[in-house]
């Protein structure tokens, strides 16, 4: 039995939500319940200062970075583009010293989403400010249609550690922007057809990491359920 940190928790204030007037700091429920599922303890881990971020990652084994806001251009050196969605550059640096503090302890990291995109950016990658700029045709945020159903293939590398999805997998997909320069050290295991990078690993550092959202498809596809496993049981 593992602890788990789930950080990049979402804020709504009491203008946005309607909780009796009461600010809200929520997490996706998905998560919490793939880790109990599996006989494990999730944590959320509120966003913090930087400083702090050590004694987060001192009370869990493993860490996982969830989707949301966009990661500040600022922090791979370009200018915000029109294009650009909602940041956060407080959650951003907080989740730069969580990324730091786990390989520190040699804790092992799973992004989804936003959690792939800070974690290429915090090793010197960049990303797309918009998907449109990669000239892609597939849909990549496929709103109305809900996040349980897949709705794209991706193409998996035969050899890496997702070679127990198959080499075609089906997801959901849910982000507007992705890679543009791969950060060293990792590499790219899974891209959709139109070449846009899926899911990158570093097998050393103990980082895994995806585009799509399997905390809202582990209970009704096997495959998403074993990627949670691997994580938590051998990664």
């Amino acid at each position: 039995m593992a602890i788990i940190g789930i950080a990049g928790t979402t804020y709504y204030g009491e203008d946005e939500v309607p909780f009796h007037g009461n600010k809200v700091i929520y997490t996706r429920k998905g998560f919490v319940d793939a880790i109990q599922a599996m006989g494990h303890i999730p944590l959320i881990i509120p966003n913090d200062k930087p400083e702090r971020a050590t004694d987060y990652i001192n009370i869990v084994d493993k860490l996982i970075l969830m989707g949301g806001e966009d990661v500040s251009p600022q922090y791979y050196n370009e200018e915000p583009d029109k294009l650009l969605g909602n940041t956060n550059p407080e959650r951003d640096i907080f989740e730069f010293a969580l990324i730091e503090a786990a390989l520190d302890q040699e804790k092992s990291i799973f992004g989804v989403c936003r959690g792939l995109q800070v974690l290429n950016v915090k090793f010197g990658g960049t990303l797309f400010q918009d998907v449109s700029y990669t000239g892609t045709k597939i849909k990549h945020m496929q709103v109305p249609t809900k996040q349980r159903f897949p709705t794209h293939s991706i193409e998996v590398k035969s050899d890496s550690v997702l070679d127990f999805l198959g080499q075609k997998h089906m997801v959901n997909s849910f982000h507007h922007q992705s890679i543009k320069q791969l950060a060293d050290n990792f590499t790219a295991i899974a891209h959709a057809k139109d070449g846009i990078i899926e899911a990158i690993s570093d097998e050393q550092r103990k980082i895994i990491a995806v585009q799509w959202h399997p905390e809202a498809t582990w209970h009704r596809f096997d495959k998403d359920k074993a990627l949670f496993s691997y994580f938590l049981n051998d990664l």
